[in-house]
Parts: C-alpha cells; sequence; structure tokens
C-alpha cells in the first residue's frame, strides 16, 4: 500500500517543507518532535522521481552528522531514518564501504562526519542534510566546507534538524536572509511518543531552562559577560521554597500602557532570615509579568500576585509614573502595603550586587522562571543585550534588594552606643 509512505498525509506542519524562495530550512524541534522523520522524508522529496527509476530534483547529496555513526544509526537504519521512509520499490541501498546511499534511479547520499570536515573538500552536492548541527564540535569548519560543496544544479538547499543550542553557526544561521526557520516542541509530536517518556521528562524538565532547549526547542541566547549565566541558574534551581520569613511582590511598570510598550516585570520572590546575615537564602518563586499593559491592569496582577503568594508589601519602582504608580494601585486595593523604590544608579550597577548573591549561592530559582532567566542571561556589565528592555530583571533586583541587600546592609551597620 502507498499510503503509509505519502507523508504529506501524515506530516504534521512542521514537518513539511516552506515554501518560498530559501536556501537552508533550519528544523529547531525539542526532543521527540520528529525532526529525523523531517529530514528524512525531504531527502526522499529531493532524490525521489514519479516513477522509481525517474530522476528527482536532487542526483548528489550530503549527509552529515556528529560522527559516521551517527548518520548510519540515525540518518540512514534510524527508526525515523531515510530507509525506513522509503517504500520498497525506492529504498536506496547502504553501501558500507563507500559509506554512501544509492536509489534505484542513481541517486546518490554519501555520509560525512563533522568530525572530519576536510573530508568534505572536493567532493560537490546538489542538496545536504544536516542533523544536530548544535552538537557538532567542529561546526563551524564543517558548515564552511559543506557550503564550498553546494554547487550543483540551479538552486542547491540544505535541511539542518537540530535540537537548539546557544552556538555561533546556529545563531548565525537563524539570521541569515536565506534561511527560513521551522520550530516544534516534544508535545506536537506526542502522538508517537512514549507516554512514560512524555511523564517523566515533563516533571523532570518542565518549566526550567534546559526543558525550554530540550522539550520546547527554543534557541536560548546568554551573551559574552552575562552576569548570570544558564549552568549557574540550572543550578540554583529547587523544586519547593522552606518557609520563608518574608515575601515580596516587585514591581517594574512600564512607561506607557501603549501597544508596544514594554512589558511590566512583576516578580515575587522570599527569603529565610533565620541565623547569621551569610545564612539568609532568598527563593525566587513567580513571574507574574504581563504585556504591554494598562496602568489597571498591572496593577491587578501584581495584586493578584501578592494575595496567591501571601506577600507582605509590594515594592514597586515610581521613577517613570511617580505618585501616580501608588495611586494606581490604591484605586484596585487601598490596603496594599507599598514601597515605593527610586533607580539612583543604571540597571547594571543595581544588578551586580544581586548578581553577586548568585554567585554565592544564596539565591533559589522555582520552575517556571524561563523569561525572567533569558533576560537574566543578557544582562552584561556594559548593558542588556536583550530585545527591548529588562523588566523583569528590574523587578527581580528590586525584590532581593528589598528582601537581602539592604536588611543586610543595616545589619551590619555598626551601632553607636550613647555615651
Amino acid at each position: 500500500m502507498a499510503l503509509p509512505y505519502l507523508f504529506e498525509f501524515w506530516a504534521l506542519d512542521h514537518q513539511l517543507p516552506p515554501e518560498g524562495d530559501w536556501r537552508n530550512w533550519l528544523i529547531m524541534g525539542g526532543r521527540g518532535a520528529g525532526k529525523t522523520r523531517a529530514g528524512a522524508e525531504w531527502v526522499r522529496a529531493q532524490v525521489e522521481g514519479a516513477m522509481p527509476l525517474e530522476p528527482g530534483r536532487c542526483r548528489r547529496m550530503a549527509l552529515v552528522g556528529e560522527t559516521i555513526d551517527q548518520v548510519r544509526e540515525v540518518m540512514v537504519f534510524g527508526e525515523s531514518g531515510i530507509l525506513a521512509c522509503s517504500p520498497p520499490d525506492r529504498r536506496p541501498d547502504w553501501q558500507a564501504t563507500r559509506k554512501r546511499l544509492v536509489w534505484p534511479n542513481g541517486a546518490v547520499a554519501q555520509a560525512f562526519s563533522a568530525h572530519d570536515p576536510e573530508a568534505l573538500r572536493g567532493p560537490q552536492f546538489d542538496g545536504a542534510w544536516v542533523d544536530e548541527l548544535a552538537k557538532w564540535k567542529k561546526a563551524r569548519a564543517t558548515w564552511d566546507m559543506l557550503q564550498f560543496g553546494l554547487r550543483l544544479g540551479d538552486d542547491p538547499q540544505v535541511c539542518i534538524t537540530t535540537t537548539p543550542r546557544n552556538v555561533g553557526i546556529l545563531k548565525e544561521l537563524v539570521e541569515q536572509e536565506s534561511t527560513v526557520v521551522t520550530s516544534a516542541a516534544t508535545e506536537a509530536n506526542a502522538a508517537y511518543l512514549a507516554q512514560s517518556f512524555l511523564e517523566e521528562v515533563r516533571a523532570r524538565y518542565a518549566g526550567t531552562r534546559l526543558g525550554r532547549q530540550e522539550l520546547e526547542g527554543v534557541l536560548l541566547s546568554e551573551a559574552e559577560g552575562a552576569l548570570w549565566s544558564a549552568p549557574a541558574l540550572e543550578a540554583a534551581r529547587v523544586a519547593a521554597p522552606p518557609d520563608l520569613d518574608r515575601i515580596v511582590v516587585a514591581l517594574d511598570p512600564p512607561v506607557t500602557g501603549k501597544a508596544g510598550s514594554d512589558d511590566c516585570g512583576i516578580i515575587v520572590a522570599g527569603v529565610v532570615t533565620r541565623g547569621p546575615v551569610q545564612d539568609w537564602r532568598a527563593y525566587v518563586l513567580a513571574d507574574c509579568s504581563v504585556s504591554a499593559a494598562r496602568p489597571m491592569v498591572w496593577a491587578k496582577a501584581a495584586i493578584r500576585a501578592m494575595e496567591q503568594w501571601g506577600a507582605d508589601r509590594l515594592v514597586a519602582e515610581v521613577n517613570q509614573g511617580g505618585d501616580l504608580v501608588a495611586e494606581v494601585i490604591r484605586q484596585v486595593d487601598p490596603m496594599v502595603p507599598v514601597r515605593a523604590v527610586h533607580a539612583r544608579r543604571g540597571k547594571v550597577a543595581r544588578a551586580e550586587p544581586v548578581a553577586a548573591l548568585y554567585e554565592q549561592g544564596r539565591v533559589h530559582h522555582l520552575r517556571g522562571l524561563g523569561a525572567l532567566e533569558d533576560q537574566m542571561c543578557a544582562m552584561t556589565a556594559q548593558g542588556f543585550e536583550g530585545r527591548g528592555s529588562p523588566d523583569r530583571v528590574d523587578a527581580l533586583v528590586w525584590a532581593l534588594s528589598d528582601l537581602m541587600i539592604e536588611p543586610a546592609a543595616k545589619w551590619r551597620r555598626p551601632q553607636v552606643r550613647a555615651v
């Protein structure tokens, strides 16, 4: 029967080639999102003709993986590899000694390892499938050598299937005008995955930066010289906080509430202050930020966060709104204890003492703080290198300053005895 091999009938949206004029099709997906199947089916579509012996669009293709073993075991012989996807009358033969596939119509796909970029010097191709580019140790050299070999046919194209990682070659590829990006989370392919696998990875990694990368297929950025790093934030993660002595909600309101304005940062954090100051520990509990919200919207969101977490008070930056910020909050609930704070130093100067608390291992994160952590990893000593304003980081800094830095400074301040 032909139906099992009609991929267009079974494919998910992210597995189908994009329309338009492109050179690179980058498929970034979570584990098990169906990337390998998409790449294998794309190769089939390039080399197969209308009939088994008729030529297709491509005659000479490159299959490039991290190692030759991975090309063979995943891209060629894997459960979603080329051989498993091919109907019997179009199935290619694997010539192990020559490390290549040969189709009945004469098309050839040669296997290459990213550990040996020089092997790509000389051969030429009219198309390529590249798998797990973000894992390659010699990604730059291998990718460059492949580009020089893509010189056959009218319009050589490359399909790249990878779980995203914060590596230069991948970020540059995303920015190229000739690249079309398709993204998918692991959940998109849930119907074809073991339920026990889904339950395990959800329980262990949902709401973490690693989960956003490995399950959601999100390319996470980390600026050079960032005040916070992804590994450090992962190491600071805890499943649940202990009994907390104080909880605050910190608010960094946008300048305006118009469409296109910055988000309103709303961060919930608590602290344990039992024992000497060096033993104090803070816990970032939730990110309740809202997007481009009108004042009444963010005020209600902040008060809702206070009620949900039993916060002691609301810490609100008032540089932009002045008395208006406190007035808007009290219109929602006149009994809310509000502490207005003014930014007298720049964002980096305020953030550095907070970053030092993280370096000392004195701040912990609960899950579900991915958007906040993305901003943290884009905050450098030279400024914020992300898009827009670091509204979530600003709110975090106000929260931890109120809970840890300012009380500790008072605690250490020498007491003057009356004479």
